[in-house]
């Protein structure tokens, strides 16, 4: 069995394979999320801690989340499930996955270290990645680099270099902050405020003008209500009249 071992402080990650079913032991009916010694894969292992995060068997099948088995299951997967990506809107398919729980039919382990042991592993703890993209929202910036809610973030964004040109100056990227709070986001969020007051107003005076009017009609319709009965009234009180 392969181990895809990431260390994500120092963004590296190492291939290790393990053919001595033995040292795998502490790994098998463990399931996805669950977290493992791994003293037993040999000494320079001491002190560490994995977490499973995923894994495929030896058909290429991968593990899912949630299903509760160590053997091979075909679920009907839609949009926003993992292990399936949907070609067309609203298209459903009945895919084959692996359970989440984790034995010796696995061809590739995912792991995480979330704790660091005494010695160095060559090409995972030693050397250190750096990160390509930096963070583009601002409660990460502020996490990253601790900072207060006064602090500008703008001087924090992580620039990205861009390649060298013949004869030209050397320029960097910088990605768009999101979230970022400044007086012309105020100023639209306090126009929003204001146009849904006058909104609101005149709503309100268009409410009550059609009231005034609708009283109006209904009293017109009942003025020429009664002078209809008037008149149909007079009319057969003088066609009695004459008859008599």
């Amino acid at each position: 069995m392969k181990l895809n071992i990431a260390f994500p402080a120092t963004g590296c990650q190492k291939l290790i394979e393990v053919d001595d079913e033995r040292r795998l032991q502490a790994f098998f009916d463990k399931r996805i999320s669950a977290e493992v010694d791994a003293d037993s894969l040999g000494d320079e292992w001491k002190g560490y801690r994995f977490r499973i995060t995923g894994g495929n068997d030896k058909q290429g099948f991968p593990m899912k989340q949630g299903v509760l088995t160590n053997g091979r299951v075909r679920l009907l997967l839609s949009k926003g499930h993992s292990c399936y990506r949907p070609r067309r809107t609203g298209e459903r398919k009945r895919k084959s996955v692996r359970g989440c729980i984790v034995d010796a039919a696995m061809s590739v382990l995912s792991l995480i270290v979330v704790q660091k042991g005494e010695q160095e592993i060559p090409g995972l703890t030693d050397k250190t990645v750096p990160r390509r993209l930096g963070p583009k929202r601002v409660g990460k910036i502020r996490k990253l680099f601790n900072l207060e809610k006064a602090d500008d973030v703008r001087q924090y964004v992580v620039r990205r270099p861009l390649a060298d040109k013949d004869g030209k100056k050397r320029k960097s990227k910088a990605p768009k902050i999101q979230r970022l709070i400044t007086p012309v986001v105020l100023q639209r969020k306090r126009h929003r405020a204001a146009l849904k007051k006058q909104w609101g107003e005149k709503s309100r005076e268009q409410a009550s003008s059609y009231k005034k009017m609708l009283a109006v009609r209904q009293k017109e319709a009942r003025e020429k209500r009664h002078e209809r009965q008037q008149r149909r009234r007079r009319l057969t009180s003088t066609a009695q009249s004459t008859s008599q």
